[in-house]
């Protein structure tokens, strides 16, 4: 009777650990579904049962680090559980690991390091380490940025050797190795998602990671394929079809998106989401129903107050001002500024409640675009052009939100913005590492353009200095001075003529507009300002060597040599003064036919 008793006691503690496991089982598969309100109900309900029940806490935790969209928000919630669980029971190895992954999202390496040994420690036997927490660990640093997958690969490793048939081992290891070496679908993290739905071949996440795998290759094919292999594999597996509606989304398929946001939608029933209301939102938008996509978030700001996440104030902003776009070109400029109106005041929404881990460059540029309708101020759009670049980490994309910035000051074309536009191209030479021709060029015309002629000055002195045989730095020097000595007078643009001439000379067929450019200026500059006719005379049968037929330089030669003979005075008359910052004076009426100016530079 007592043997019995013993049976009967035993197998009911395996069905009580077989309800457990089969119900923190449950909770995993709504977090791999990301149906996350659903997994936090099964733990809770755990909890409620028994608050100490640690591996709860532990999936909790995890729930919490990825529902929410901003990282900080995660951070701080996850953290609080597990810092609450280890003030009443600081040794609970699995809550370490958990509060060590929350330490490495916050980028304590050292920290997070010294709670993952610690747990190691306590649940070593002398089998080895406890297989649940090596898979913790690899879990942890395979999520986050800081992650070691030197230390977390060998751990998960480990642990699939202790437990082969373990699908979240296998699934961790599997992320570890696809970070730890991006790109390989034919490795290591393909055989690992693999292996796991060979043991359990519902195990819907896995496809979704293999989609992954291919999707850092752009082998859009074969993520489609197990995409779609994902939700076949479990028909409830709702991020699948979250993923199946971005897309078909970015491939501007909207039926075919909006079909699977009904299914994504169905597949979380009974669980419920006002954010849902955002994915159609978006539908309406990228179908330029700005409209439809103004009232679709205007139903989830009226339901979550100041709880809306600041990407619903962004899509407000966006379609707001590309309503307001449609409606000018349509004639409706009093609606259109209504519309404009709206972008300002959901913009700047969204800069008043955004958190840094919820904003991208993209987001400077549509602020920009606004202000432009709105009365923004040169210095505002300037800067919000600088703020987004700032958030680039690619220098290439960094360069081009940049060009972005300078091409918009430029189409303004007034004075102003032609010296913001010199401003933001000189940033993106102090970015390249190599700046070309064409780079230092546009800055010091944009400055040229703007009517800042010492800075102009300034870009194209750097030209020069990088490229002293090329003839524009030289010529825009001579062009920026001739504008600020018009007459002459301190002769400012002889140095730079001096050696724009030298040049040119080199190849006068080439340089033939420079060289004439260069070669007319010392002519006049010599014949009226030092008054050394023979000098002029000299530049002007330069110039009639390579343009004989000028009848023009030929006048001007005949008029110089029937003058009175010239000396040019001992002190050298009036001389350069290059370094000097004269004041603007008359255009300069010389006899001399003046010579056209090269605006243009090959690319």
């Amino acid at each position: 009777m007592k043997k019995t008793t013993i049976t009967l006691l035993v197998s009911a503690l395996l069905l009580i650990n077989g309800l457990k496991a089969q119900t923190i089982q449950e909770g995993m598969n709504h977090l791999y579904a990301n149906r996350f309100k659903s997994a936090i109900t099964v733990f809770e309900k755990l909890l409620a049962i028994n608050p100490n029940n640690m591996e709860a806490i532990y999936w909790l935790g995890q729930i919490y680090l990825e529902m929410d969209e901003i990282m900080g928000a995660r951070i701080a919630l996850a953290k609080k559980l597990y810092e609450k669980a280890l003030m009443s029971n600081g040794n609970a190895p699995l809550v370490l690991v958990g509060m060590g992954h929350v330490e490495l999202l916050e980028n304590k390496t050292s920290e997070a390091r010294q709670r993952f040994e610690t747990a190691l420690t306590m649940t070593h036997t002398k089998k080895g380490d406890d297989p649940v927490i090596l898979t913790a660990i690899g879990r942890a640093n395979a999520d986050a940025k800081a992650g070691d997958f030197n230390y977390a690969i060998p751990l998960l490793e480990s642990a699939v050797a202790r437990d082969p048939k373990n699908t979240e081992t296998l699934l961790q290891l599997g992320n570890a190795y696809r970070k730890a070496k991006p790109g390989e679908g034919g490795g290591q993290a393909y055989q690992s998602y693999n292996k796991a739905l060979g043991l359990d071949p519902s195990f819907a996440i896995a496809s979704l990671r293999l989609a992954k795998l291919f999707e850092s290759q752009k082998n859009w094919e074969l993520v489609f394929q197990y995409l779609n292999e994902s939700v076949t594999k479990d028909p409830r597996f709702s991020v699948g079809y979250y993923e199946l509606f971005y897309y078909y989304f970015f491939r501007a398929k909207f039926p075919e998106a909006e079909e699977q946001l009904k299914k994504y939608i169905d597949s979380k029933l009974p669980e419920t989401d006002i954010q849902d209301q955002y994915l159609y939102a978006q539908l309406c938008w990228a179908r330029k129903d700005f409209d439809c996509a103004v009232t679709k978030a205007q139903t989830v700001i009226a339901s979550m107050g100041d709880l809306t996440k600041p990407k619903v104030y962004r899509l407000m902003a966006d379609a707001f001002f590309q309503r307001g776009d449609t409606l000018n070109k349509k004639g409706d400029s009093i609606n259109a500024r209504n519309s404009f109106t709206n972008a300002k005041k959901y913009s700047d929404d969204f800069f008043g409640k955004k958190n840094p881990d919820d904003i991208i460059s993209n987001d400077f540029r549509l602020r920009a675009d606004i202000l432009s309708k709105t009365g923004g101020t040169s210095d505002e759009i300037y800067n919000t052009y600088i703020k987004g670049a700032e958030l680039d980490t690619v220098l290439t994309s960094k360069i081009d939100f940049i060009k972005k910035g300078a091409e918009y000051f430029k189409a303004k074309g007034d004075s102003i913005s032609r010296v913001k536009e010199g401003d933001l191209r000189v940033a993106i030479i102090k970015l390249k590492p190599n700046p070309g021709q064409r780079d230092m060029f546009d800055a010091g015309f944009a400055y040229y353009q703007g009517k800042d002629y010492l800075k102009s000055i300034d870009q194209f002195t750097l030209y020069t200095q990088k490229f002293p045989d090329e003839t524009f730095g030289w010529e825009w020097i001579m062009n920026n001075y001739r504008v600020l000595d018009s007459t002459m007078e301190k002769g400012l643009a002889v140095p730079a003529a001096t050696r724009l001439f030298e040049v040119a000379d080199k190849d006068r067929e080439k340089n033939k507009k420079s060289f004439m450019s260069a070669a007319g200026y010392l002519a006049a500059y010599n014949a009226n300002v030092v008054k050394d006719k023979q000098k002029a005379i000299e530049y002007l049968k330069k110039m009639l060597e390579v343009d004989p037929a000028n009848q023009d330089i030929q006048n001007n030669i005949n008029v110089l040599e029937k003058a009175p003979a010239t000396k040019p005075p001992k002190t050298g008359g009036t001389k350069p003064a290059p370094d000097a910052k004269p004041n603007s004076t008359s255009a300069l009426k010389s006899t001399l036919k003046k010579t056209t100016i090269k605006k243009t530079v090959k690319k």
